[in-house]
């Protein structure tokens, strides 16, 4: 009797992404939909749009105020997102 290999599900489907090149951009899409839920409900409303480019998260906020607000508090928000996905996405924050 021979001995089997088991994977979890999770690991087969990841290890696949990995080699077609589409993990990165899956994980990217996990966090800027993660937005909302890890910035909170007030900010999630005055947000106008999210984007990554270049391992940075842009916000398009519509409240000059709470932009200079978050700017100070950008780097948790990059701990808290990148700690949402698992995984090291995006290694800043610009608010505009």
């Amino acid at each position: 009797m021979f001995k089997r290999d088991v994977y979890a599900i999770r690991d087969l489907i990841m290890r696949n992404l990995r080699v077609q090149g589409l993990e990165t951009p899956l994980l990217q899409k996990r966090l800027v939909d993660a937005w909302p839920q890890v910035a909170g409900p007030l900010i999630a409303r005055y947000t106008v749009d999210t984007a990554i480019r270049n391992q940075t998260l842009w916000v398009r906020l519509s409240n000059p105020a709470l932009r200079a607000d978050l700017s100070m508090r950008r780097q948790e928000f990059v701990c808290r997102l990148n700690e949402h996905v698992g995984s090291q996405i995006i290694t800043d924050i610009r608010f505009c």
